[in-house]
């Protein structure tokens, strides 16, 4: 296992601390999970950083990848350290299969973005003015906080006015998206199971609404339920 280790190239911390060195105060990551399942939600993490968590070694933490590169109990394990530390604060979002359907899957993913990263916003400027009662413009404050937002993916996120960063496989090469990528598997990853005690037979608790074959013969024997998402084509065909 060491040696896996040595040789795998885990995503690194240079990009935040060269940001952080920069100038800006706060930086924000996001990442989504479930974009090519037949059934569930797509399920988005967004994650606020600030500098002090840069200077923690954070030992806990090591090894920490893309949640596709880990096992279940690993990302659960990760998952539960990032909970754990003061230094960061985090939001999930989801769209159920009805507004996949409706909007597209990507367009979906993206929706999911700008309210996880809002929503965020609005809980760090929620605990600011808890921390400092004081200070009556709030808003002002963090709204002139210099922060940026590292998107996963090749595009920015329409529809948000924030400065954004998007980088390709960013869940693998950049630190703050991979600690995204895994929350947001960790709590799709619970909801898939509650759905397999909902809808027993399908084995949702095994392949989480991916395509499998076991899942896709289960779904022909079956039919379509209504958390499977009617636009794609293996669900369409049934129909």
């Amino acid at each position: 296992m060491f040696c896996v280790f040595k040789t795998m190239k885990l995503p690194h911390k240079t990009l935040e601390r060269k940001l952080f060195a920069n100038g800006y105060s706060l930086i924000f990551a996001v990442d989504e999970v479930g974009m090519g399942c037949l059934a569930g939600p797509v399920v988005v993490c967004a994650v606020a950083f600030r500098k002090k968590f840069f200077n923690r070694r954070n030992k806990k933490l090591n090894w920490l990848r893309d949640s596709k590169l880990l096992q279940a109990k690993q990302r659960e394990e990760f998952a539960g350290e990032l909970a754990k530390n003061e230094d960061i604060r985090f939001q999930i979002c989801y769209v159920y299969p009805k507004t996949i359907d409706k909007l597209n899957i990507y367009q979906a993913s993206r929706e999911a973005m700008r309210r996880a990263i809002k929503k965020l916003y609005q809980v760090l400027c929620i605990k600011y003015y808890a921390k400092n009662p004081e200070t009556h413009d709030t808003y002002y404050m963090i709204h002139n906080t210099k922060s940026i937002v590292l998107v996963d993916g090749p595009n920015k996120i329409s529809g948000l006015n924030m400065e954004q960063l998007p980088i390709v496989k960013g869940d693998r090469k950049v630190f703050a998206i991979a600690c995204a990528s895994i929350i947001a598997k960790v709590h799709r990853d619970k909801m898939m199971v509650r759905y397999a005690k909902k809808y027993p037979g399908y084995g949702f608790e095994k392949h989480k609404g991916y395509g499998t074959k076991y899942h896709q013969v289960k779904l022909a024997s079956l039919g379509p339920l209504e958390i499977h998402r009617k636009s794609f084509a293996p669900v369409a065909k049934l129909l």
